[in-house]
This record gives C-alpha cells, sequence and structure tokens, in this order.
C-alpha cells in the first residue's frame, strides 16, 4: 500500500529515505520527494544534481526514478495552481504577483517563495498553509505546467 511521510528538513528527508530502503524488501518501490532547492539541468538525471548540489552520495542499488523532485521547491508547486490559490486566499489573492508559468521551475525558491506570499497579502506560510494547499492541487494542472510533476506522475504510474 503506498504511502507519503513528510519528514522535515532536507537531511532528514534523506536518512528517512536511506532507513526506508534498508527497512523493505526488494520488490518496494521507495521514492524521496524533495525539493530541488535549485533549478535543474536534467530532470532525469536527480542523483547527479543532489550530489553537485549536496554533496549526498547515490545510495547503492537505488536509481534516478527514486528521486522525485519539487523544482526548485514545494512552492512551485503550490504557484503553479492559481485555482486552488484563489480558493484558499479569496480577495486576498493577486495572481498578478506570482511568477509566469513559463519555465517557472528555473526560477529560483526565493523568487518564488517571495512572490507567492506578496499575491497572497502574506497570508501563505510555509509551515501553517504549505501542507494543506498541497493535498488541495490538481494534478492536472500541475502536470501542464510543471515538467518536474510530469516526470514525477510517470514514474509513480509506472512503478505503483
Amino acid at each position: 500500500m503506498p504511502k507519503l511521510v513528510a519528514v522535515g528538513s532536507r537531511e532528514a528527508v534523506f536518512n528517512r529515505f536511506k532507513t526506508a530502503l534498508s527497512d523493505t524488501g526488494d520488490s518496494d518501490f521507495v521514492a524521496m520527494l524533495v525539493d530541488s532547492e535549485d533549478p535543474v539541468r536534467n530532470i532525469e538525471q536527480t542523483w547527479g544534481h543532489l550530489h553537485r548540489r549536496d554533496g549526498w552520495s547515490q545510495p547503492r542499488g537505488t536509481d534516478d526514478d527514486q528521486v522525485l523532485f519539487m523544482t526548485t521547491c514545494m512552492e512551485t508547486w503550490i504557484a503553479a495552481d492559481r485555482e486552488v490559490l484563489g480558493s484558499k486566499f479569496g480577495r486576498g489573492f493577486n495572481q498578478n504577483q506570482l511568477p509566469a508559468l513559463v519555465d517557472l521551475e528555473n526560477r529560483s525558491r526565493n523568487d518564488v517563495y517571495t512572490r507567492l506570499r506578496q499575491a497572497t497579502s502574506n497570508g501563505y506560510t510555509k509551515v501553517r498553509v504549505s501542507y494543506e494547499l498541497l493535498g488541495e492541487l490538481n494534478p492536472g494542472t500541475l502536470e501542464q505546467h510543471l515538467p518536474s510533476f510530469r516526470r514525477a506522475r510517470r514514474i509513480l504510474n509506472e512503478k505503483l
């Protein structure tokens, strides 16, 4: 039965991923959903990005399909779904403050976060609101605008 475990910091996610690898059987698919933090040169070469950016070594027996990126951050996914943001923040939402959807995943995480806060009259907060919004996002909308989401969905459909 598939499950998603929210862990916290990047290091905690990576450590939990390595633990899960050692705690599961060969027939189980274990993946790590993590912010890329920076734009990714090639979304199919996830371990190369993590090694360059964070110095993380690819655990033995894993492949690039086991890393699913929210590129560059979870706020990129949230900023892509303007309908959900409008429903959540109502009159406090100004879509014009958000970055353009074109090439959204190549924007810095700080720019996306700052513009999301501005677009929601500073109502968006990472801890209080982010996980609630993630659960409301429309997969079709994300797939339309975000290559990393299309990749994650493809991999999960193949593996699960």
